[in-house]
């Protein structure tokens, strides 16, 4: 049994759960009690009630995000007395100059109903936020620079993410979502101004937090910073292009959006101070229309990309095998058979069965030179299977680039061959497969070719700031509800 009620667990459980250490705030946070041992509380806390359809107190659960960051330090105690002492740091000495680097993440999961069970009526759907300590870092008095002292090994795995709020609501439910993430916020934005005084290791130790919320889909992202969605023609959320530029200039782009540039977008959106018509408006907060509530880090999300762009290239397959280049508009009908014959190929012959929706494990077997081959036996002309060939071959290139957790050491070639590449498979898109690429492009597929290497320049990392943990851990989520989901037989 994995889960006890909490009053059964032994001590040396409860030391791993939140709100059983002592810390304290330097200076005290603002609005956010300064008790220590809090446990799990209401998710609407700071919140009044209100009359609704669905019972409150079981809307959502969560940590105080301070006491479970405690919680997530204490847990790594003996990682960092062991970085002190790899380091030939005196631990006495560094008592102070700690920082800490969060990775957040945010997703909502579909279908949780309970699937028999008579609990409360709630929403069938989940959020789940939670946390990743992916760094600790300290600047001993009198010196410069600062000294790793922990790394996340495994940033992705459902291990490192700790859950911090559970809350069942569909993150579509903007007012919702807005009401429980709110209190959130609030907590993480008094640490940024304030230290954390912690005992580690024997001795009290001051924590700087730094955080940076990579870990969410384009929804969600799009849904935090007020962005229109992903139908939008502003089809990114790190540049203001639209979708027709994208497809005209595939590779040059640079990253333009902030947090608190969408703010300040935002205020103009609802003032109008230029007394402009609709369009005119909208193109100039490029597409900011609603409040963003929650600063993300613009990023790109390395496990959507790569289902985003798996989806894309089982259209261009399909669309080679009825040879599209060739017609004006083919029938639902002949799509359809299309379709049929690639699925029946990928099944035969690379067991791939057909499904509704594009997942990661699917996109991973598409997206590979035997697939492609496999393809190829269903497409007429021996160009077009060239030209496909060369494609998958620049995107195994590129793809390494987002997917690894240190791009510089795992797959430098690749990496300082990234724009090229891009360059390169830009070219092919727009002459070889301009019937898809006129005037449109998909927003994941743009942001592949437009702005990795940029983001990997200034973090370091994609893959490893991915939501892919959080993902993960939505497969515990449902074992704990009891939920076992539906699993193909």
């Amino acid at each position: 049994q994995i889960f006890q009620p909490l009053h059964t667990l032994r001590s040396a459980e409860k030391e791993l759960l939140p709100g059983y250490h002592q810390f304290e705030w330097q200076p005290a946070l603002k609005n956010v009690s300064s008790a220590c041992d809090v446990g799990i509380i209401n998710g609407l806390s700071g919140w009044t009630s209100s009359v609704d359809d669905v019972p409150a107190d079981t809307i959502s659960r969560r940590f105080r995000y301070d006491v479970a960051l405690v919680s997530a330090l204490k847990d790594l105690e003996e990682d960092i007395m062991e970085g002190l002492r790899e380091r030939n740091l005196d631990d006495s000495t560094c008592t102070s100059g700690f920082s800490v680097v969060i990775k957040e993440s945010c997703d909502g999961m579909g279908d949780v109903s309970e699937k028999h069970g008579g609990g409360p009526a709630v929403p069938e759907k989940a959020v789940r936020f939670s946390f990743t300590v992916m760094s600790i870092s300290v600047q001993a008095e009198g010196e410069d620079e600062t000294v790793t002292i922990f790394q996340e090994p495994k940033p992705n795995s459902e291990l490192s993410c700790k859950p911090m709020c559970l809350m069942f609501v569909d993150e579509s439910d903007h007012e919702t979502l807005t009401a429980i993430l709110g209190p959130v916020v609030a907590e993480r934005n008094a640490m940024k101004e304030s230290r954390l005084i912690l005992s580690v290791g024997n001795l009290p130790r001051s924590f700087r937090f730094h955080f940076r919320s990579t870990g969410y889909d384009e929804k969600m992202v799009r849904e935090l910073e007020g962005l229109e969605a992903s139908g939008s023609t502003y089809i990114c959320t790190l540049c203001d292009s639209t979708r027709a530029e994208a497809s005209e200039n595939m590779v040059l782009h640079s990253i333009t959006r902030s947090h608190e540039e969408n703010l300040e977008r935002y205020e103009i959106w609802r003032t109008n101070p230029f007394s402009e018509s609709a369009d005119e408006l909208r193109e100039r907060v490029k597409g900011v229309s609603a409040k963003p509530f929650m600063e993300t880090q613009p990023t790109l999300d390395a496990l959507h990309c790569d289902i985003g762009n798996a989806t894309e290239f089982y259209k261009i397959f399909q669309d080679e095998i009825g040879e599209v280049y060739q017609k004006a508009n083919p029938s639902r009908e002949e799509r359809r058979r299309w379709r049929a014959a690639l699925d029946k190929q990928l099944r035969k012959t690379m067991k791939l069965k057909p499904v509704a929706r594009m997942n990661g494990n699917y996109a991973r077997r598409l997206m590979t030179t035997e697939a492609v081959e496999v393809v190829c036996e269903l497409v007429p002309s021996e160009e077009r299977r060239e030209a496909l060939r060369e494609l998958m071959g620049l995107y195994l290139q590129m793809k390494p680039v987002w997917r690894s957790t240190c791009p510089a050491t795992d797959c430098p070639d690749q990496l300082l061959r990234y724009s090229f590449n891009s360059q390169r498979f830009a070219e092919i898109l727009s002459s070889t497969f301009k019937y898809r690429y006129d005037g449109k492009i998909t927003n994941y597929l743009h942001k592949t070719l437009a702005h990795v290497p940029e983001i990997v320049e200034r973090d370091g990392s994609i893959g490893a700031w991915a939501s892919e943990g959080n993902e993960s851990g939505n497969k515990l989520f449902r074992r704990f509800r009891k939920m076992n989901a539906r699993q193909s037989k």
